[in-house]
């Protein structure tokens, strides 16, 4: 079992099976997890979004951010409120920017210390951009 952060809190991986989205869509009683990789199409499941309890958005490298929006899609446009997994090359670094588009879970990459990981989601309290969530500096300084 993989060690995740999810909702600010370590946690051993209890999703059980994720699906594919080949195996997803394929399916005719749907499975409630699925993985969907950055190359995919994210508008495939958006009719299946109130049933799933967890979208893994795999990110196949450090580099590759297509899936923060793709995560940006599934809760705005989608309004999907359930776990969203950044599973793949996640690097330490990318976690706050991840928790603006969407995010609530992390599988950090092999090496990724899980408890700096923690320690950085909690150092970011205003950002001056808006995210999915919360409203920029400016905005909260005016009111």
């Amino acid at each position: 079992m993989s060690q995740l952060i999810i909702d600010l809190e370590i946690t051993a991986d209890t999703a059980g099976p994720i699906a594919t989205l080949e195996e997803f869509l394929a399916a005719d009683q749907k499975p409630t997890a699925v993985l969907i990789d950055s190359d995919e199409d994210i508008e495939s499941i958006k009719d299946f979004v109130a049933t799933l309890s967890v979208i893994a958005l795999n990110f196949p490298a450090f580099s590759d951010g297509r899936a923060y929006s793709s995560a940006n899609l599934l809760r705005r446009e989608y309004g999907y409120t359930a776990e969203l997994r950044a599973v793949g090359d996640i690097r330490i670094d990318q976690l706050e920017q991840m928790t603006r588009c969407g995010f609530n879970a992390f599988q950090l990459a092999e090496g990724q210390n899980v408890d700096q990981g923690l320690e950085r989601l909690q150092g970011f309290s205003f950002s001056y951009q808006p995210a999915f969530n919360r409203e920029p500096l400016f905005r909260a300084r005016s009111s």
